[in-house]
């Protein structure tokens, strides 16, 4: 059922309004709501600033696969037919990855009006179809028709077996409802009449899609290449000497006419996208140019051979330009099939992310254990694992022990030991033992599956760079079209004759080239995401990769980014002479109910004391201060000088403590008890293995390292010398660090925050690149522009060096496409014509537009191959 928007008047579906809390009753009537902000102001609310999470949150992003774009004009034309669709607030088609980016409220528009929006426009959207699967079998035995026979009839007596293909060279494929029916219960139904089934790979739609479009631009070029030979040297060969039979006007136009006509049927799509994307959307394209200029050759061409066949005088074989039309084909043809398979190789990183994954699973229901596909794995299933295998999904380990190779995701060599109660990851290898474990996070919701994610929208989304090419092409196929008119009335209205203006409106229709400005920009983003995966760095979208080399400070956070997060008591300072234990056992009663690292190290020192910890009887935490808890009538003070001085208490007993202890880079806490201070905990946290590394390499870089921590300045500055920091911005409260970035920012800086994506998400968001240190099973920080999979801080300049070298491959794309399209339409316009005598073929023009797209394609790939 649908309802009007108070607001905005759009109509909204009532279901999905309820679900989302979408609506507000007023005087006993409903109201239904779009969005949040329409609800909001229904309420009189005031609209609150939009943060990089909301952008995210306030509607909806999906992607979809599109089939049969052949320029960055195509690309426009789907853009534009996706931005009519009710409830779209943003549209993105990305020609390198073949994908439309869709942002829209799902209280107005879905999936299915895009898709219709797309193949409306002249395009193609692959797809499985609702609950669809296909099982791809050997089926050992059936290899006579007697045998398919009755596996088939087996089969037939199953629900949700939608059609089946059964072959005697023992292979089956078979398409089921999912929903209704699972893989194993096919196979069952199979091996209960006799026969072995064995799980080939499932096929993946898309995939499938790509390499079936491939396929088809190879045949297409085998056929147009073995009829254009024939058609080349019967067209060229007397201009070069080669032995022609003398045949008469009439016969030879027949020959080419009979060579071509094959040709252009084989190149129907040109016509059909060329003419659909003018009819149906108002924008030309790519295809238009080349329907225009090779229909215009080849229609003259006809109506000439009619002519001669009549016996016109005025026409003859001078007037037959059937060649210009089919070679032309054999070149585009050729030059798409080459782009196709380049541009298969940019996404090389994706496939490889997602040729980690397992294809099966084994299961543990009731007494069996079933292997099935990873798709059928659901959350609270046991797995078994056995040595050599992937972990399919995450879990948590329920029995048995092992060590994990858990290299693709923490980037460390060393396997991880794994026992009862660890945590395992998805993709990673069990080595030596076998083990079960409880399924957790499957599907989309897997580490792994977050990470093929990150690096699929950061592929899908478009630089700013590229916004002055967007622009360009936009207006590019009309200007052409507009040239070559002009250009060839000119040298007709000169004298020049027909045939020579068609030569001329041809060549600069052909030549014209918009994909390899479209393709400059995404195909270097396509390989420089995918590099960064490879190397553990996640790049959230093409702008992060675009800014992150232009950076000139980068601001670490301490505990648990510079540091290993994981401190340690190492001094227990008593006023009372023998009566450490006791402050180390109020201090941990204090922080038993804290989850601060600090806390739990406190906590951990007494246990290895075994020093009993009772509960507080009233706790509570003062963010930046300290604890105040209660404990058999007494009030126990566990903090920092802050905490101490607004309770009125002296601190002048223990300020020689304190100060020892900070100059040593330790955090010295004050426990106190009844607002008397009866002693000091130092806990010492220390910098990870390749901290000071790292920030050596980025004053290398000139650039300038600020630390930032909650710690009074003394311990800060300790620290920081052992890392090799000179600036310093201490005692800075959680909720004060983003104005720390702001002030940074207003010296003119281009600041990057560097932290663990959690504490500092206000950082993270303030900063112009936010680098979020991961973990691997939590890539999805919402507030990092960066993340750095494997906890090492010198991807962080690895991050800067790729961006670097990412840019600078853009750069030379873009020079070359403009540089290309800048000499290459004038030449064929005939500018050069009176000076040289220059006069560039069609054919030429052909080869020389199919060649550029793959020479900028070509070019990124080449940074495949830099070192980082």
């Amino acid at each position: 059922m649908k309802a009007k928007d108070p607001i905005c008047g759009m109509d909204v579906d009532i279901d999905k309004s309820e679900k989302l809390g979408l609506t507000v009753t007023s005087k006993k009537k409903k109201h239904y709501f779009c969005s949040k902000q329409c609800k909001e102001k229904f309420e009189g609310k005031p609209k609150a600033p939009e943060s990089k999470v909301d952008k995210v949150t306030s509607a909806e992003r999906i992607s979809i696969p599109i089939t049969g774009m052949t320029c960055v004009s195509c690309a426009k034309t789907i853009e534009n037919s996706i931005k009519k669709v009710k409830g779209v607030s943003d549209a993105t088609i990305n020609f390198a990855v073949e994908k439309a980016r869709v942002e829209f409220n799902p209280l107005i528009a879905k999936k299915e009006d895009f898709e219709k929006a797309i193949e409306d426009a002249g395009y193609h959207v692959p797809k499985e179809k609702g609950k669809e699967r296909v099982l791809n079998l050997k089926v050992i035995g059936m290899d006579n028709p007697h045998c398919v026979g009755i596996v088939g009839s087996a089969l037939d007596k199953l629900e949700g077996i939608i059609s089946k293909n059964l072959q005697v060279t023992e292979k089956a494929t078979i398409t089921y409802n999912q929903s209704v029916i699972t893989s194993e219960r096919i196979k069952k139904q199979i091996k209960d009449v006799g026969y072995e089934p064995i799980e080939g790979e499932s096929r993946d739609v898309e995939k499938e899609a790509r390499e079936k479009e491939i396929m088809s631009l190879k045949i297409r070029v085998l056929i147009s290449a073995i009829l254009g030979i024939p058609l080349l040297y019967f067209a060229m060969g007397p201009h070069v000497g080669l032995p022609i039979p003398h045949w008469n006007a009439l016969t030879t136009a027949l020959i080419q006419f009979f060579l071509t006509t094959p040709i252009i049927l084989v190149g129907y799509q040109f016509y059909t996208r060329g003419f659909t994307a003018v009819i149906k959307t108002g924008t030309a394209n790519m295809d238009t140019l080349v329907a225009i200029g090779t229909g215009s050759a080849y229609i003259y061409s006809l109506v000439a051979t009619v002519l001669i066949f009549l016996g016109n005088p005025g026409f003859g074989e001078g007037d037959i330009y059937f060649e210009v039309a089919g070679l032309l084909i054999v070149f585009i043809l050729l030059g798409r099939y080459l782009e196709a398979v380049a541009k298969g190789k940019t996404s090389a990183a994706m496939k490889k992310l997602m040729g980690l994954q397992a294809k099966t699973a084994i299961v543990v229901r009731g007494e069996k254990e079933i292997e099935i596909p990873i798709e059928e794995v659901n959350p609270g299933d046991i797995v078994l694992v056995k040595p050599g295998q992937k972990i399919p999904v995450d879990g948590k380990v329920t029995q048995g022990h092992s060590s994990v190779d858990e290299s693709m995701i923490s980037g460390e060599s060393i396997p991880v030991e794994k026992a009862e109660g660890s945590k395992v990851v998805g993709a990673t290898i069990n080595k030596t033992g076998s083990f079960r474990f409880k399924a957790e996070k499957v599907g989309k919701d897997t580490a792994l599956a977050q990470i093929i994610k990150l690096v699929e929208d950061a592929q899908g989304s478009k630089a700013p760079i590229q916004q002055l090419a967007d622009i360009i092409s936009s207006y590019f196929v009309p200007v052409v079209v507009s040239i070559a008119i002009v250009s060839s009335l000119l040298w007709f209205l000169l004298g020049f004759g027909f045939t020579f203006a068609l030569t001329i409106f041809v060549a600069v229709l052909i030549i014209a080239c918009p994909c390899a400005l479209g393709l400059a920009t995404p195909t270097a983003i396509m390989v420089g995401t995918g590099k960064g995966a490879e190397n553990g760095i996640l790049f959230k979208n093409a702008e992060s990769l675009q800014v992150t080399h232009k950076l000139d400070t980068i601001v670490f956070d301490k505990t648990g980014t510079l540091t290993k997060g994981k401190p340690e008591v190492t001094d227990i300072f008593s006023i009372k002479a023998g009566k450490e234990d006791e402050v180390l056992r109020y201090g941990a009663i204090a922080e038993k109910n804290s989850e601060h690292p600090l806390g739990e190290a406190i906590i951990k020192g007494a246990k290895n004391k075994s020093i009993l910890i009772k509960d507080p009887k009233k706790f509570d935490s003062i963010t930046g201060k300290g604890i105040v808890a209660e404990f058999s009538g007494k009030t126990i003070l566990l903090g920092n000088r802050k905490l101490f001085m607004d309770k009125k208490v002296d601190l002048n007993p223990v300020e020689h403590k304190l100060q020892e202890y900070e100059n040593q880079g330790k955090t010295a806490m004050i426990v106190g008890l009844n607002n008397e201070i009866i002693g000091i905990i130092a806990v010492a946290d220390t910098l990870k293995e390749h901290s000071r590394e790292a920030v050596q390499e980025l004053h290398d870089l000139n650039i300038q390292v600020v630390m930032i921590t909650g710690d009074n300045k003394r311990t800060g500055e300790a620290m920081a010398k052992q890392a090799g920091i000179s600036r310093i911005l201490a005692e800075v409260l959680p909720e004060d660090k983003a104005n720390e970035i702001k002030k940074l920012q207003k010296e003119g800086k281009k600041v990057a925050m560097v932290g663990d994506g959690i504490n500092d998400a206000p950082a993270l968001t303030q900063a112009d690149i936010g680098i979020a240190i991961g973990s691997g099973t939590d890539v999805a920080i919402e507030s990092g522009d960066i993340i750095l999979i494997k906890d090492d801080l010198r991807d962080v300049v690895t991050a800067m060096n790729l961006s670097r070298k990412t840019m600078k491959k853009i750069k030379q794309n873009l020079f070359w496409a403009f540089f290309y399209n800048a000499v290459g339409i004038p030449l064929a316009a005939g500018v050069f014509y009176p000076w040289t005598g220059w006069l560039l073929s069609p054919i030429f023009a052909g080869g020389a537009m199919a060649l550029s797209s793959v020479s900028v394609v070509s070019n990124s790939l080449l940074l495949k191959y830099k070192r980082l």
